[in-house]
């Protein structure tokens, strides 16, 4: 299984994201690890994305989610995937395939952003990810005001999935 973690810059992808592929013993993929330098100058700069500096990248983390399908491993990548074309191209040749999207309003994710400081993405591009977003139809939403272990443990539920034992090293494969 491939989940899809997504929502706008400061919703939590990250930290949500890797806790339950921790939690579920499973890889997890930073969707920002695959921008090809040109697009991370651009975002530096504060120029939102064209969807054609995208279709690349969303293609490169593609092949890297089949790859993991192939060797019959489960993961986790956090993506902001705004678009229902973007989460397209992303779940293209994927067989299972689930999308966690992170709903949160612009007050809460802004302050969230003020607090931290993004390698690339400035503040000043949240409003253009709202602009952009597109809510998936078919998703497991969570509410970012919640706690992250309480969220984490409502995606784990809704996927029907059991946290991994300790040691379980066999767990991805059974997946």
């Amino acid at each position: 299984m491939i989940v899809l973690v997504m929502g706008v810059s400061g919703s939590g992808k990250t930290t949500i994201g890797e806790a339950l592929a921790r939690e579920l013993g499973w890889k997890y993929l930073d969707a920002d690890d695959y921008h090809p330098r040109e697009n991370v100058a651009k975002m530096a700069a504060g120029v939102p994305l064209e969807d054609s500096d995208r279709w690349p990248w969303l293609d490169k983390i593609n092949e890297e989610l089949l790859k993991i399908q192939k060797r019959g491993e489960s993961a986790v990548v956090g993506c902001s995937a705004l678009k229902q074309a973007y989460r397209e191209r992303l779940a293209r040749g994927l067989r299972d395939f689930e999308i966690v999207y992170l709903r949160g309003d612009f007050p809460l994710i802004q302050s969230r952003i003020a607090a931290r400081k993004h390698r690339f993405m400035p503040a000043t591009l949240l409003q253009s990810q709202f602009d952009t977003l597109e809510p998936p139809k078919d998703a497991i939403v969570i509410d970012v005001a919640e706690p992250m272990e309480k969220s984490v443990a409502a995606i784990r539920e809704r996927l029907g999935l059991p946290r991994a034992v300790r040691g379980d090293r066999d767990h991805r494969r059974r997946t």
